[in-house]
């Protein structure tokens, strides 16, 4: 009986242990394929989003090559290359928990938290700062990675992208038409970038061989420690001041006093009445900085001339420029004309005058000279009004 017994349970355990692995494989390789499915699409859609920017990128260019003249060269089109997609080599729990992220996937845009690092793909993802993301995302964030989007748009998001993630010191670009190196001027906005990364792909601007000294001197509050993951070395920094120092010397020269002033604060403003007066040459301060600022880490004030505009804002301001001008040129035209009118009606008065003058004494002397009747006159006119 003992022995009927254990064969029995052997038996059970057996066919128990055998459905437990059955389903447990199932259940594997389901996740598995979800895993492959989502990382599927992912790429998907970043080719999408590559292959729509290529197109944007070629479109812009056509028009730009058609419109310069006949004699000029072609405009090279800026087609970036087909993007690549790197070999996936993140384990099924790291797919996994970027799925828990929330990935969101769409046909223009892509936005996706992994690890440290956001990334941002298209114009679109941008509005992913809008989101009310959670502390512990949000404070976990340290680089964000813009792709297949242009800089402009990305300037005017970047006050935002610090109070979203406050500690993000890591930016950057791929893909996002930087292409001058006034663009730079706009990351001052930020307050706090330790690294920059430039990716050659899409981003004109690093053939410039100075462009890393450039952005070493425009951004030199910040601190920054790695380009395109170098380290800055103190000779970098020098050098940059060497090379670019003038430039802002001459932007805070040639820039006028009240455009000056709209650019600072209060303790600036302060500062700039000083250097107008010859006090700040007395103290030892100059036009770049004073000691407290660079202690401070604040933006020196020559450097703050170098602004940068997104070309969107300067047409604004250029159209706004533009009904202002057409404002005053018509207000100064109704003037001119109002004081024409006024000077041709002078004229035919003084040319009248005399006549008129003659004309009115005459009347008088004729009304008045019955005192009888000119009395009764009056009277009747006082009658008259008190009626």
């Amino acid at each position: 009986m003992f022995m009927c017994l254990c064969v029995f349970f052997c038996f059970l355990f057996s066919s128990l242990f055998h459905i437990f692995e059955v389903n447990g494989t199932d259940l594997i390789i389901d996740i598995i394929s979800s895993g492959k499915n989502l990382q599927e699409k992912k790429r998907l859609t970043i080719c999408n989003i590559a292959r729509q920017w290529e197109i944007q990128q070629n479109r812009t260019a056509l028009e730009a090559s058609l419109n310069q003249d006949k004699d000029n060269e072609p405009c090279q089109i800026n087609g970036s290359t087909a993007y690549v997609f790197p070999e996936e080599s993140r384990s099924l729990d790291t797919i996994l928990s970027s799925a828990v992220q929330g990935l969101s996937v769409l046909d223009s845009h892509l936005v996706e938290v992994e690890g440290d690092t956001l990334y941002l793909y298209g114009s679109g993802a941008l509005e992913c700062l809008d989101r009310n993301w959670s502390v512990q995302t949000a404070g976990s964030v340290v680089t964000v990675s813009f792709m297949f989007m242009e800089f402009d748009e990305i300037v005017q998001v970047l006050t935002k992208l610090k109070l979203k993630f406050p500690n993000s010191v890591h930016l950057k670009f791929k893909e996002t038409n930087l292409v001058t190196l006034q663009q730079f001027n706009a990351l001052a906005q930020v307050h706090r970038i330790e690294q920059l990364t430039v990716d050659p792909q899409g981003n004109p601007v690093v053939n410039f061989t100075l462009w890393k000294y450039y952005v070493l001197f425009r951004l030199n509050h910040l601190n920054l420690q790695k380009i395109n993951g170098i380290e800055v070395t103190q000779n970098d920094t020098v050098m940059a001041e060497r090379l670019f120092g003038i430039l802002a010397y001459v932007a805070s020269s040639e820039l006028p006093h009240y455009r000056m002033l709209s650019l600072f604060g209060e303790s600036r403003m302060k500062q700039f009445h000083d250097l107008l007066e010859g006090k700040g040459k007395k103290s030892g301060v100059g036009i770049e900085e004073s000691g407290d600022n660079r202690k401070a880490g604040g933006e020196s004030t020559a450097r703050a001339m170098l602004n940068y505009t997104a070309k969107n804002v300067h047409m604004e301001k250029l159209e706004e420029i533009k009904e202002r001008k057409t404002f005053c040129q018509t207000y100064v035209e109704n003037l001119v004309k109002e004081a024409a009118d006024i000077h041709m009606k002078n004229e035919s008065l003084q040319k009248l005058w005399p006549q008129m003058f003659i004309e009115l004494v005459r009347d008088a002397v004729i009304e008045i000279r019955n005192k009888n009747s000119y009395m009764k006159l009056c009277l009747q006119r006082i009658a008259d009004q008190k009626q």
